[in-house]
């Protein structure tokens, strides 16, 4: 089992993108840097490159949408270049909120957009010219709006590190879960529940899986959730500190109806509390909507505890199929409880 952290987005991610080679060495496999509405991730992966010497760098995630299919492969191999051959192409839809309201882009198919996307990003990196007459016209005819009709298929000019990078989806709906684990090399579902896991998305995987190509190696998955090693009441309460990442996702992340982390709450059997917490949080009643978020649920999808428990949930994990545990130390030494954590699945 590999291991990995998240890099924060919601402040100065620099400050968190220094600690990275502290984590490096510590034993960290892989880094994630997300963008939602804040700082683009590409910037941060190649300040990352540059920081780093072995550590894989992903993004978590880079959406469809606000990037054409060009310049999403121009992203990739230049990553892949800088860090020579250690970026991860990790792609989602995101949301209608953020596509349509901060980037002005229609929210339309996206699980087509998304084979769409893979499918020009991996030929691309094999140097062949993008064509392509599905979502996507290239080169761009005039029934299709172009405006001079003298765009041409292109190959990238330069030479990508590799020829293959490897491409993850961010997936929760039942339809891109089964895409996911088609055509991908990699699955990230959030606010993951190792034990209730299957209940929710095991028959999209397995209908996935059965229409997998042989040429792809088995899923990978990354999941996870805060880690603290410690005995005692307060080691517990650390617990609080995610509660309003849940809230916020489950409760302000979409409309009522629109809400893809609300539908995997209620697909948990928490349907009470994610009608709850959504209500609170959309009528601005944040700490109540927080306080609102299941204990069951943190726990599940956290590491907090004794050291025998943390390696309960680390075992839970794996039993899941999660292949690269992603950890957010919460102590006053995370290079110390990442190299702890090495060690036990080492």
């Amino acid at each position: 089992m590999k291991l990995s952290t998240p890099l924060m987005y919601d402040g100065n991610p620099r400050t968190a993108a220094d600690q990275v080679s502290a984590l490096e060495r510590a034993g960290l496999d892989t880094v994630w840097v997300a963008e939602a509405y804040g700082f683009d991730a590409p910037t941060l992966m190649g300040y990352l490159a540059a920081k780093t010497e072995t550590i894989e760098i992903g993004s978590a995630i880079i959406n469809i949408y606000s990037r054409t299919p060009g310049a999403i492969l121009q992203t990739a191999a230049g990553l892949d270049n800088v860090s020579g051959g250690r970026a991860i192409l990790g792609l989602g839809a995101s949301g209608p909120q953020v596509i349509e309201g901060f980037h002005g882009v229609p929210y339309a198919k996206p699980l087509a957009r998304t084979a769409e996307v893979i499918d020009l990003v991996r030929r691309g990196l094999k140097r062949e010219r993008l064509e392509s007459e599905g979502i996507f016209t290239l080169p761009l005819t005039k029934e299709a709006g172009a405006v001079t009709g003298l765009g041409k298929a292109l190959k990238i000019l330069t030479h990508p590190e590799r020829s293959e990078i490897p491409i993850y989806i961010a997936a929760l709906g039942p339809k891109s879960v089964e895409q996911t684990a088609e055509i991908a090399d990699g699955w990230i579902p959030h606010l993951f529940h190792p034990e209730k896991s299957h209940l929710v998305w095991g028959d999209a995987l397995a209908a996935g899986a059965a229409k997998r190509s042989a040429d792809l190696a088995p899923l990978e998955i990354t999941a996870g959730g805060i880690v603290a090693i410690g005995e005692g009441p307060e080691t517990k309460a650390l617990l609080d500190f995610v509660r309003p990442l849940f809230a916020l996702y489950v409760g302000g992340m979409g409309a009522k109806g629109k809400n893809f982390y609300n539908d995997v709450a209620v697909s948990y059997g928490y349907e009470k509390e994610a009608a709850e917490i959504q209500d609170l949080y959309l009528s601005g009643k944040k700490k109540e909507a927080e306080a609102a978020v299941p204990l069951e649920w943190l726990e599940a999808a956290s590491l907090v505890g004794p050291a025998s428990y943390v390696k309960e949930r680390i075992a839970a994990f794996g039993e899941a199929g999660v292949t690269n545990l992603s950890l957010t130390p919460i102590s006053d030494d995370p290079p110390a409880t990442i190299a702890q954590i090495k060690e036990w699945v080492s």
